[in-house]
């Protein structure tokens, strides 16, 4: 009785962070039902607001759901001729992954995580989904949905998006224990099974920089960031010189059709700044089949009446809008000193604890001329680092990365309203990511290698210190003869002071010394 008593109810004390299956589904279903709603309440309100009696609840929770999905990159249609809608508002999209990684998140800090918790989540999400597309599909919605690629595209956004949630936490699906445990991130024989060579090996040493990875892939991500102020730069001056006011004045003639249009422009603001990065970057954007707004020219046909349409440049050749060229420069300079800095090894000496150290408390040091220490520590440490070719080659490889990365936003942030000539909006993916590349490689190029020489320059001495010590290096010898000469010249008598000594040798003995000299 009392070894069961005594007996633990639980072997694995990790059990007590499992959850079940049903509460990860409803957890999916409560995220997806929290995304909805952000899409539904403005919606009804307006339906509620609005002085037309044509639609009802139906109709207007239709239009959230197939806003929804449109946040989610999924493909509708509109009309009777099924004219395909793919232009999909980027903010829906955001809020959608950003409350998606927040779940994956929570699943990755668990103590235990098992690969079925992530498979829920989706599944709870993807439940939702199957009822707004059901609810879509019906003949009588304005926009409709197409079941299999909007699934598709959903379960893809929420797979991505959980999946980044549960790897930024540490955690990994099928790894029982999380990070550090057996099998998991941190457990012994992680690394390169049996040593196999990489490719990568076979490269020279300033090709592959160690650590260049990471720090290019930040790197690119704050040109992307970068890239988003100058976009934004960009369509603030381009709404309060443009014609935006005054287009949606006109078209909204009451105040439900004007709060709509507000709503419109609003979860398409993030396309907007992608837009205009595209413009700032060279390649501009389409409007429509055979039409152009760039900054060495726009070509414009027709344009369709919405505010944000309304701030295209008209027809015509360069202008003063040619100025928005210059804000990648801006854009490059704190990846390119991101670089720079990282580019140099930090100086760590190997044995820096037994230093002596000065009146203050502060070490003192003596180096020789060999970068040898004085007091036999060790070697001046040098600021090596990447050298200038692989800070170059990481360069390189943040420009790949920014440019993949402005590509798929670019690519995201377009699609089309309609066939014909609405059959194309935005910019063009590919042309955008070789002129982010190629503005990355220009404008950081130079500026990180002048941050690496500057940050070496300022760890090594300057041009007076080592000409002090090759002074002293160099007149070592005549100091030392000099010094031995005073030490002698010091212990010869003056003939004063022999006289001295006489004198008072006479004043003793009444009679001078026949020794003495």
């Amino acid at each position: 009785m009392t070894q069961l008593m005594g007996r633990p109810i639980l072997g694995v004390p990790s059990e007590l962070g499992t959850r079940s299956a049903l509460a990860d589904l409803l957890t999916g279903v409560r995220t997806a039902l929290l995304t909805l709603a952000a899409v539904a309440v403005p919606v009804l309100g307006l339906w509620v607001i609005a002085p037309f009696g044509d639609d009802s609840a139906a109709d207007a929770a239709r239009v959230a759901s197939a806003l929804w999905l449109l946040g989610h990159g999924a493909p509708l249609t509109r009309g009777e001729a099924e004219a395909p809608l793919t232009m999909a508002p980027l903010l829906l999209t955001a809020c959608s992954a950003v409350l998606l990684c927040r779940a994956g998140r929570r699943i990755g800090r668990r103590g235990r995580l098992h690969w079925r918790a992530p498979l829920a989540l989706c599944a709870g999400y993807l439940l939702v989904a199957a009822g707004a597309v059901a609810q879509c599909a019906v003949p009588e919605a304005g926009l409709r949905a197409r079941p299999l690629p909007d699934l598709a595209a959903v379960a893809v956004l929420a797979g991505l998006s959980v999946g980044y949630g549960v790897r930024s936490a540490g955690g990994r699906p099928g790894v029982v224990g999380g990070p550090g445990a057996v099998g998991g991130p941190g457990a012994a024989g992680s690394g390169r099974a049996g040593g196999a060579p990489r490719a990568l090996d076979r490269l020279p040493a300033w090709a592959r920089p160690p650590g260049a990875f990471p720090v290019a892939a930040r790197a690119g991500l704050a040109w992307l960031l970068g890239a988003a102020a100058v976009g934004g730069t960009v369509l603030t001056v381009a709404v309060v010189l443009g014609q935006a006011g005054r287009s949606a004045h006109g078209l909204g003639s009451d105040p439900a059709a004007y709060l709509g249009m507000l709503l419109a422009s609003a979860i398409l603001l993030p396309n907007a700044v992608v837009w205009a990065a595209a413009y700032a970057l060279g390649p501009g954007f389409t409007v429509g089949t055979g039409t152009v707004a760039a900054p060495l020219g726009t070509h414009l046909a027709a344009v369709p009446d919405f505010p944000l349409l309304a701030l295209v440049a008209p027809d015509g050749g360069p202008d003063w809008r040619l100025l928005a060229c210059a804000l990648p420069f801006a854009a490059g300079v704190v990846p390119a000193l991101l670089l720079g800095r990282a580019g140099v090894a930090p100086a760590v000496a190997a044995t820096a604890d037994d230093w002596p150290v000065d009146r203050n408390g502060a070490p003192h040091v003596v180096w020789t001329a060999d970068g040898e220490r004085a007091d036999g520590g060790g070697r001046e440490p040098e600021a090596a680092g990447w050298g200038a070719a692989g800070t170059a080659v990481a360069v390189l490889l943040a420009a790949v990365v920014a440019g993949v990365g402005a590509g798929v936003v670019a690519w995201a942030a377009g699609g089309t309203l309609g066939a014909g000539r609405m059959a194309e909006l935005g910019p063009v993916a590919w042309q955008v990511a070789a002129a982010t590349a190629a503005w990355f490689a220009v404008v950081a190029a130079p500026v990180a290698l002048a941050a690496r020489w500057w940050a070496m320059r300022s760890r090594t001495a300057s041009w007076r210190d080592r000409l002090g010590r090759w002074t002293v290096r160099r007149t070592a010898p005549v100091r030392v003869a000099l010094h031995r000469l005073l030490a002698r010249a010091s212990e010869v008598r003056s003939p004063l002071a022999r006289w001295r000594e006489r004198r008072a040798a006479v004043d003793i003995d009444g009679e001078p010394d026949p020794l003495d000299g």
